[in-house]
């Protein structure tokens, strides 16, 4: 054995007496045993019901945790309210946690000002505003400013509205205001950069019907409001290749202009002194009338059953009917019933029984989803494999039958009664988010005390009040069915016979096309694999 074959060994050697030192005792000392009399009394305070775990005052079962109320007000839009002198409206939040401010400009008029022959081209144009270039900076050299001031500006247009939106240090405040206002007045829409983005969105145009829920999705919005109405079109190949720069610019020019727009910021300042700075960016902005409000469907919604088809093992289902407004006084009621019915998760009627009880889908449940200037819609959905397809959609339509023939019970009036009000601060629990509610509220013109008011109008409504607005606003036979998948599989419903298409509407069914991706004009005449069509 040779000298490193000896230390090796003394090695292991060391090793192994250390880790016989280091070796817990196989059985530590058990605590001392209570007195007798202690032991007895401690058992019997548990099966009492009434005991504590230890001097700390612990309750012994998660049940017995009492919490205190919640108390919240909900913050005045008015103490955040400021107005420019050349009339722009201000929200001002102040918050000194971080060294960090948040700037959000919302513009009147989105997709609803889109051109019946260019949907997307509000989107087009937030999107190039900023990718674009600003002022004598390219796209480049602007890009690279804004990383060098770590400076975030993004923009995108929604139905109603354009945000543009900038977060940055407080202390590079002043700069990255002034380069925001370069990109609001003067954006560039490079040709380069626009050529960029209409390919991307052609490529993600060909993948439009890949996915089952997008092409329900797509065909929901037209079955509610038509493929004219902003909600219901969507751009094609020919509409984004006539966009061009100047048309961006046009559409910008009615869009981006202080007499569309309100601020709102929030973060690391002092509100006289923003003020100050806003009122200095906006000098010298020529300010324009505000944008239109968004147009009404004409479109008439028709009920019925109605397949799209696709090779998919599962169908994908929505169940429906247009809704209410926004400001409808039966909103609350029919809020609290949905959350009941299908808006619960676990809690609902139709997750307990599409899932829980017939594990007929992973998810389902329904929402509520009010417009502004005209009426929404209520829709439930679910994905089943196709031979069960009937049955779930039977259950949930006999769901809502049952809600609107009996009165719900006390449990779930509660529960649903609860989650709206205990959820009810997360509409305020940061700053942005808290001016964001004032400024679509401006907007929308949003009773004064609809949040004050709140949670009192939640705890008014009642069963009986959750039954009239079922029967007013949620009528089966008033309602459409819409099923993307494959019909020869779904139409004859489960193997049992518990249920099949035929059921539903006389068994009457409108097939209608799956369209191209890129045109969305229809890719073959509606086939008709089942039942009667109309």
């Amino acid at each position: 054995m040779n000298a490193r074959h000896v230390a090796i060994v003394l090695a292991l050697g060391i090793v192994a007496i250390a880790l016989v030192n280091a070796r817990p005792d196989p059985k530590p000392p058990l605590p001392p045993e209570p007195a007798a009399g202690k032991k007895a009394a401690a058992i019997e305070d548990r099966q009492a019901g009434g005991g504590t775990a230890g001097s700390a005052g612990l309750p012994v079962r998660p049940e017995e945790i009492v919490f205190d109320p919640l108390k919240f007000a909900p913050p005045v839009a008015a103490d955040y309210r400021h107005e420019l002198p050349d009339g722009t409206v201000v929200y001002l939040a102040e918050s000194h946690e971080f060294p960090l401010v948040d700037l959000t400009i919302s513009f009147k008029g989105g997709d609803s000002l889109d051109p019946a022959d260019c949907p997307g081209l509000a989107s087009t144009m937030a999107s190039m505003m900023r990718e674009g270039g600003a002022g004598d900076l390219g796209p480049e050299a602007f890009d690279e400013t804004l990383d060098f001031l770590a400076t975030d500006i993004s923009a995108s247009a929604s139905g109603s509205f354009t945000t543009v939106s900038m977060n940055c240090l407080a202390r590079t405040f002043d700069e990255s205001l002034r380069l925001l206002l370069l990109m609001l007045r003067e954006p560039r829409f490079d040709s380069q950069r626009l050529a960029t983005r209409k390919a991307r969105l052609v490529a993600m145009m060909k993948q439009r019907n890949d996915d089952g829920s997008a092409i329900l999705g797509r065909e929901w919005r037209a079955l509610l409001f038509g493929r004219d109405h902003f909600e219901g079109s969507q751009p094609t190949v020919a509409s984004v290749e006539s966009v061009t720069p100047e048309r961006l610019a046009e559409f910008h020019r009615r869009v981006i202009q202080p007499g569309n727009m309100i601020v709102a910021v929030s973060g690391d300042f002092d509100t006289e002194e923003m003020l100050a700075s806003l009122e200095r960016a906006f000098a010298g902005w020529e300010r324009g009338e505000p944008a239109a409000d968004p147009p009404l469907p004409e479109h008439q919604f028709e009920p019925g059953l109605y397949h799209v088809p696709k090779e998919i093992p599962q169908g994908k289902v929505a169940i429906g009917m247009r809704s209410i407004e926004r400001d409808d006084p039966d909103a609350i009621p029919l809020a609290v019933l949905n959350d009941i019915l299908g808006g619960g998760g676990f809690t609902s009627r139709i997750m307990r029984s599409v899932r829980s009880n017939e594990g007929l889908a992973y998810s389902a449940g329904s929402r509520l989803t009010p417009r502004v200037e005209y009426p929404g819609d209520f829709r439930a959905g679910f994905e089943s494999k196709n031979p069960t397809v009937a049955l779930a959609a039977k259950i949930i339509l006999d769901e809502i039958e049952q809600i609107r023939e009996e009165p719900v019970s006390e449990q779930e009036l509660e529960t649903a009664k609860r989650s709206l009000v205990e959820t009810f601060p997360r509409y305020f629990e940061s700053r942005p988010q808290m001016l964001s509610v004032f400024v679509n509220d401006e907007w929308t013109e949003r009773p004064l005390d609809h949040w004050q008011t709140y949670r009192q109008r939640v705890e008014a409504v009642t069963a009986e009040d959750v039954q009239r607005v079922a029967r007013e606003h949620l009528d089966p036979e008033k309602m459409a069915i819409l099923v993307v998948g494959d019909w020869s599989e779904i139409a004859p419903g489960d193997l049992d016979g518990r249920a099949s298409m035929d059921e539903f509407f006389g068994g009457e069914v409108t097939h209608l096309p799956l369209r191209d991706p890129l045109t969305l004009e229809p890719l073959e005449p509606a086939a008709e694999p089942a039942g009667e069509s109309r």
